[in-house]
């Protein structure tokens, strides 16, 4: 046996990458794959056993291994990684048998590795009458006892559904499961005969139907009626509801009681094509479902508290307005304006929050609001632009980062252009660096009058830029700096991190 990496160390090739080098199938057989390893975790579960998906190659000559699968219930067969190894055509006689035949083989003695025995299975992989592929089913015998009910449910169940791999009638055609959220076989199993009556429950699956509500043993039961007796809901949801829980078809959905909630997914039985019961899978999801529910009602909260904060932000806003009007002091005044902008700068960013399910925006659109609300200082002389992303930020960069703008733009219409001067103020963002120690490079460039000869951005004194600096190196980590623009005006650079890092 030899392997695809052998004497290199590089990662795993994908089922895709070794599918399309090695072996003659088509997009639709290898989808065929996929839909195949996204299900046979539950194959391996019930079976005890590791699993090996072997595909003939191109020239029929050799087999490739696909795909792998260790089971959550037992002792794994392979120590090693078998995904990207090769293995001659005749090598496993019984690969070879199951290929040939289409037919489960499971003649054989036990094969020994590192002082283990493994007994060895083949069940081959159809779709529309052909054999795709071969499942190597691989038990450790080392810890084979005599088997309680449940592990006899258990391989029993495995039988059933390894012979309608088989048949090509498993997987289910368009029943694409998450394997992360659906039920496992140890969460809980029910099997049902053919008229939906528990014939055997396990522990856990038993334990699940007492947090609904159930007093009884649900053996010798209708799962569907007991299952819809003890929802809250009558009429035809309780139909649908017995329907669902009797197993006839493949699906998967919760059932709500008084005193817990259960996610159910029903797998009809038919190995021989005739439906011979079913496997109901079932977990426990009532304390994930009310933490589920307290982070809705927590994000709720938090909406509403972004949505006041900013109404009494407005509501400020106004006053001071409206105490500017009042003013005859032209310096008290445009003070008083200066501050309604400011506060209207936080008031925009808690809106946006109020609309998010999280502490996160898209500072694009707040940018833009910012320019928009500073360009009516000179409206029709000084225009403003964005060019580039600010992209999605942090609350906690956001809130300082709008005042921040808000001042720069403050200070560039203001100072940069005369009485009846016209020009341009323009927001340039670009990001940089990786995902964990990003950084925001801004400027803002006008192009008016320029600094002052002798002018130092880090020692001027006017309320504006003392902001500024504070908010920008204090609070945000980041640098601050403002010099001539090239050709005329000025321009101002702030680099910020974003990432995770940021300090």
């Amino acid at each position: 046996m030899t392997s695809l990496t052998a004497g290199r160390l590089t990662a795993v090739p994908s089922m895709n990458d070794l599918v399309r080098q090695h072996t003659a199938l088509s997009d639709s057989d290898l989808e065929w794959l996929h839909l195949l390893v996204s299900e046979w975790q539950l194959l391996s579960d019930l079976s005890f056993a590791d699993l090996v998906l072997w595909v003939p190659t191109l020239d029929g000559t050799r087999y490739v291994s696909v795909a792998q699968m260790r089971p959550n219930t037992g002792p794994t067969s392979y120590q090693d990684d078998m995904v990207g190894h090769l293995v001659p055509r005749g090598r496993r006689p019984m690969l070879d048998a199951a290929l040939d035949e289409g037919r489960i083989v499971r003649e054989g003695d036990p094969e020994w590795r590192e002082e283990v025995p493994v007994r060895v299975e083949s069940i081959p992989v159809r779709r529309e009458g052909r054999v795709l592929g071969v499942i190597a089913r691989n038990t450790n015998l080392l810890t084979v006892r005599t088997p309680s009910r449940l592990e006899l449910t258990y391989l029993q169940s495995a039988s059933d559904l390894a012979q309608m791999i088989a048949n090509g009638t498993f997987p289910f055609p368009g029943q694409q499961v998450d394997m992360d959220a659906s039920p496992r076989a140890g969460d809980g199993l029910i099997r049902l005969d053919a008229d939906g009556i528990v014939q055997y429950a396990s522990p856990n699956g038993l334990s699940a139907y007492h947090r609904l509500g159930l007093a009884a043993d649900l053996v010798g039961h209708h799962l569907g009626e007991t299952t819809a007796q003890l929802a809250p809901s009558r009429g035809p949801v309780d139909e649908s509801l017995a329907k669902l829980a009797s197993g006839w078809a493949p699906r998967e959905f919760e059932v709500e009681g008084s005193d817990g909630v259960i996610q159910l997914r029903a797998i009809p039985l038919k190995p021989k094509g005739n439906h011979i019961g079913s496997l109901v899978l079932l977990r426990d999801v009532t304390e994930l479902r009310r933490r589920e529910r307290e982070l809705i009602t927590k994000d709720a909260t938090i909406r509403e508290i972004h949505h006041r904060v900013k109404n009494n932000l407005q509501t400020v806003a106004a006053l001071l307005r409206l105490q500017a009007r009042r003013i005859g002091s032209p310096e008290g005044r445009e003070a008083l304006e200066e501050a309604v902008r400011r506060v209207g700068s936080i008031a925009i960013v808690h809106e946006t929050l109020s609309q998010n399910l999280d502490e996160r925006v898209e500072f694009d659109e707040i940018a833009d609001r910012v320019l928009a609300m500073v360009a009516e200082i000179s409206p029709g002389r000084v225009a403003g632009r964005r060019t580039g992303r600010f992209g999605i930020l942090d609350a906690e960069v956001a809130t300082p980062l709008s005042m921040v703008l808000t001042e720069l733009l403050q200070n560039a219409m203001e100072h940069g252009f005369g009485p009846g001067e016209h020009g341009t103020v323009e927001i340039t963002a670009m990001r940089s660096g990786t995902r964990k120690d990003a950084r925001l490079l801004i400027s803002v460039q006008d192009d008016g009058r320029g600094l002052p000869e002798g002018f130092d951005a880090q020692r001027a004194g006017n309320l504006g830029l003392q902001i500024v600096r504070t908010l920008v190196e204090g609070e945000m980590g980041g640098t601050f700096d403002m010099v001539p623009a090239p050709g005329r005006g000025t321009r101002v650079v702030l680099d910020l991190p974003v990432g995770a890092e940021k300090s």
